[in-house]
């Protein structure tokens, strides 16, 4: 075992977290569904919507067998929803291809939907106690400043050096607490802005403390002004109800509701399209513009509220949608703006 490695693991027996949820009674199955929630989410986040899936998915075989929209309703304000769409595919293949149980074979692992390289890692070290390395945002941070690798994480070059040194100091044994120390390092210690270097047990091994410029590491991402998009959300709004449609499976908000959309102001196709005519419309109100943020652009979103006095009669062919009960909400997945808009309608009629 390395310096390094005894350093954090001793420090982890301390002052490690040992407390969470899914640290408790370990199987492949809860490991695996809070690794992939915290996929770019802290931990006091996930905690509820972790508890909340589990209690109602008890096993994968149950997840599997879950329609996607109720997946997708309990995922509803986690974020990053291809995560819920590649879980529940995920949890399809463990029921048909594993019989319910998760690989214990790394490669096979790797190869479910949405778990990378260090998400299989994670999972085989914490629950069988397998010797893989494991390098998500927090470890990438730690070992890129305690050994000085410069760059951005992104580029594949300055990754493949991150595995190395991260494969170098993993253990033999102890692994899953190494593994969750180096997590713990980098969400208690190590942090983005503001280091706690006087509590940290590698200070003196770290590079970056020595040179006085641990914010210097790792490397930031090249900045690029992110473009701004427009959009215009078709809101029908008839007795206490909503019409929303699924989106497709791909792309942004796959497989959510959403209200219909349009590229401009002039929506009269879309309510053609719908069977909505002039007549049976009582009210036409544009409602204030506000700004949705992606990872890579702006959308900047403007809500017309049209009330009809009766369901129109025709609704789109080819496409799943529902009279949203604003009183009784379904349990459907909803995009963030549009579960924003749908709390704040009671407002504007």
């Amino acid at each position: 075992m390395t310096p390094f490695a005894k350093a954090i693991l001793n420090w982890y027996d301390a002052y490690g977290r040992k407390e969470l949820p899914w640290q408790h009674n370990k199987t492949a199955y809860s490991v695996w569904l809070s690794e992939i929630m915290l996929q770019q989410t802290q931990v006091a986040t996930v905690i509820p919507y972790y508890q909340r899936f589990l209690e109602r998915f008890p096993t994968v075989t149950d997840l599997a067998e879950a329609e996607q929209d109720e997946v997708l309703h309990l995922w509803t304000g986690l974020g990053y929803y291809a995560r819920a769409r590649n879980l529940h595919k995920a949890a399809q293949v463990v029921a048909k291809q594993y019989a319910g149980e998760f690989p214990t074979d790394i490669e096979q692992m790797n190869a479910l939907p949405g778990i990378g390289r260090s998400t299989a890692a994670a999972i085989l070290s914490s629950v069988h106690k397998q010797p893989h390395a494991i390098l998500d945002g927090n470890v990438k941070r730690t070992l890129a400043r305690a050994f000085a690798v410069e760059g951005w994480p992104g580029q594949k070059a300055v990754e493949n050096k991150l595995w190395t040194i991260a494969q170098t100091h993993t253990p033999d044994h102890d692994v899953d607490k190494y593994n969750q120390a180096m997590m713990d390092m980098g969400a208690m210690v190590c942090t983005r802005s503001k280091p706690k270097c006087t509590l940290c047990p590698i200070q003196s091994m770290c590079v970056a403390y020595k040179q006085g410029n641990p914010l210097d590491y790792p490397g930031k991402k090249p900045k690029k002004d992110k473009p701004v998009k427009e959009t215009w959300f078709i809101m029908l709004h008839h007795d206490n109800q909503v019409w929303l449609e699924q989106r497709p499976q791909s792309g942004i908000w796959g497989g959510l509701f959403a209200f219909p959309e349009n590229t401009d102001a002039d929506i009269t196709q879309q309510l053609e399209n719908r069977g909505i005519s002039s007549s049976i419309i009582t009210q036409h109100k544009t409602l204030i513009a506000f700004r949705h943020t992606f990872s890579h652009y702006h959308l900047d979103i403007t809500p017309i509220l049209v009330d009809v006095s009766q369901q129109p009669h025709v609704i789109m062919e080819g496409s799943k949608g529902l009279w949203y009960n604003l009183s009784q909400p379904e349990q459907v997945g909803l995009a963030a703006p549009v579960k924003q808009l749908l709390e704040t309608l009671p407002y504007e009629l």
